[in-house]
């Protein structure tokens, strides 16, 4: 009788715990790479509106990549162009193998997703639309082994 009691204990204390996790998520939105090949010239963007500008948010920055992938890091250029028209370019790494070469992200088999957090209590100063773009900075026209682009972000 014990045991079934601490097991109906367990079930609404997991799905509480699940909520709390995206609870505290805003926005969270990943686009595909077509073929696992992030093409210099292509651009990966999100449109998020902000209303709500004395929150402090915090952005992360999720990747998807395949165990062919032949780096072990990742450059990125961001730009954020904001509700009145300005834009800043921020130039991003991503650490997604060790020194050893083994993958950092999480996932059993050939693909490993990594989440990074980018920017840390941010508050935006400006209601209305913000427009992020990524834009791959790897020295390659074609870059193999990229397979989704993300961007989270949490209250």
């Amino acid at each position: 009788m014990r045991g079934n009691f601490s097991g109906l204990l367990f079930v609404p204390a997991l799905i509480l715990a699940l909520l709390a996790c995206n609870m505290n998520r805003f926005y969270r939105e990943t686009q595909r790479i077509p073929d696992g090949i992030w093409n210099s010239k292509e651009k990966v963007a999100f449109s998020v509106n902000i209303s709500d500008t004395a929150k402090r948010y915090s952005l992360y920055i999720n990747l998807r990549n395949d165990v062919n992938y032949p780096f072990a890091n990742i450059y990125m250029f961001l730009d954020t162009r904001f509700p009145d028209g300005r834009i800043a370019r921020d130039t991003v790494e991503c650490q997604l193998a060790d020194y050893d070469g083994r993958w950092l992200g999480k996932g059993s088999g050939s693909i490993k997703s990594n989440r990074f957090l980018f920017q840390k209590a941010v508050r935006f100063r400006q209601k209305g639309n913000y427009a992020f773009t990524f834009e791959q900075a790897m020295r390659t026209s074609e870059l193999k082994g990229i397979r989704d682009v993300g961007l989270e972000i949490e209250l």
